[in-house]
């Protein structure tokens, strides 16, 4: 996925878990909590400084990593 301009990956902070925007505010967090039944409104109440955008990428983000890859098996 090429087109991330929201997810930062950084060693040292939240220890190089996928973030939103640089901040301690991982994507699992984020996908956890609509997962949860949370709506994209209930995420911006709780973290403010986050954007309706922010909660896409990260839904984004968690659908690119859990695609279905095929690979041919190993024959012997």
């Amino acid at each position: 996925m090429h087109n991330l301009k929201r997810i930062t990956f950084d060693p040292f902070v939240m220890g190089g878990n996928p973030c939103i925007r640089g901040m301690r505010v991982t994507v699992g967090a984020v996908v956890g909590l609509v997962a949860a039944g949370y709506s994209t409104a209930d995420i911006l109440k709780a973290y403010p400084y986050l954007e309706a955008e922010d909660v896409q990428e990260a839904l984004a983000y968690a659908a690119w990593r859990a695609a279905e890859i095929e690979l041919p098996l190993a024959t012997a």
